[in-house]
């Protein structure tokens, strides 16, 4: 009978041989499969370490992605056809607009610097909040071309707010800090606001005071003043966004004190239908400054006046800066101090002091 042929050779040590609580060297040797398996667990705890720091990222790149989002910090470019204007009572009159040719230039040739603000509809639509004049360019533009660049207008997106007075307040702010917009844009959307009993504003001074919170009493009262201008006109001005602040706030003034005044001027105005800019201004300066007229039956076709130079600074005061506008004949001085309540004498001897140096 043949012997059986060992499959392993196993050098086993004998118990003489070890030591007591002592594991010999030899045990504790691994084979192949077991240093294999060690690693395989080794890279398995590595790489789920490493995906656990990945995800944990992910998810904060995630918050961070949405936080911008809510806040319109994050822009995507969409549709021109997607973005409406129902919500919201525009400041700002349809008609010529001599900047938006230079704006379609500017977007045509290094693209928009700034792009508009809308909120997300529930019907997959934009309601626009600020950018009208870039919108209207896009769309120019993309009519005049036809190029599908125009198509899409980059745009910060934000949640549509609950308030609508919240989504008004965002576009007012926006538009305080435009060189363009007139006291009479900024009325008529007070008025407007007003007079939509889905705001439950009292008056259209409660309107000023909510709109234009950000502005400076100052600047709130002549925005009051020019609301109520235009009640009284508003059917006979064919240009009022062209009424220069002072014509308009003296106007009023006026009109506080003569009942009948408003009347005349209207008159005044029926009387030149078809007049430009520059008449009407002139038309309402004359009645402004107390020289106004009726007119006798014929229009006059004189030419208007040409407008006086002006030169306009701020010098530092007590209270501040003082704003200063000086003409042919007039000299105009703007501080926040109220100089009624001056000693009347004290009043004069600055102003002898004043012409004295004018005149050294």
């Amino acid at each position: 009978m043949s012997k059986k042929r060992r499959m392993f050779d196993i050098d086993i040590p004998t118990m003489d041989e070890m030591e007591v609580g002592k594991v010999p060297d030899r045990a504790l040797r691994r084979g192949p499969m077991a240093s294999a398996i060690n690693e395989n667990a080794s890279s398995l705890r590595d790489r789920k370490a490493a995906e656990d720091t990945i995800r944990e990222e992910n998810d904060r790149l995630a918050a961070e992605f949405v936080r911008l989002k809510r806040d319109g910090l994050i822009t995507d470019r969409i549709a021109i056809d997607d973005v409406v204007t129902e919500r919201l009572l525009r400041d700002r009159k349809p008609g010529v607009d001599d900047e938006l040719e230079e704006l379609k230039t500017s977007i045509r040739e290094i693209g928009l610097s700034n792009p508009i603000r809308v909120e997300a509809r529930p019907d997959g639509r934009y309601e626009l909040i600020q950018g009208m004049r870039r919108l209207m360019a896009y769309r120019a533009l993309s009519e005049e071309t036809g190029d599908d660049a125009f198509a899409r207008i980059p745009a910060g997106i934000v949640p549509m707010e609950a308030e609508t007075s919240t989504s008004y307040r965002r576009m007012v702010d926006e538009n305080l800090i435009r060189k363009d917009i007139s006291f009479a844009e900024m009325a008529t959307l007070a008025r407007r606001y007003a007079d939509d009993p889905a705001n439950e504003c009292s008056d259209v001074a409660d309107a000023v005071k909510r709109l234009f919170k950000s502005a400076s009493y100052t600047k709130r009262s002549y925005i009051r003043a020019f609301a109520e201008l235009l009640a009284k006109l508003d059917k006979v001005l064919e240009h009022p966004q062209e009424i220069s602040r002072n014509i308009g706030v003296e106007l009023k003034r006026r009109m506080d004190r003569d009942d009948g005044l408003a009347g005349r001027v209207a008159m005044a105005l029926r009387a030149e239908p078809g007049r430009d800019a520059a008449r009407e201004n002139e038309i309402l300066r004359s009645f402004a400054e107390g020289a106004g007229t009726l007119p006798t039956g014929k229009v006059s076709t004189a030419p208007a006046r040409p407008r006086q130079a002006k030169t306009t600074f701020q010098v530092p005061s007590g209270s501040g800066i003082a704003k200063c506008s000086a003409s042919q004949g007039r000299l105009e001085l703007r501080d926040e101090r109220d100089f009624s309540s001056i000693e009347r004498r004290k009043l004069e001897q600055a102003l002898a002091a004043f012409y004295a140096a004018l005149d050294s």
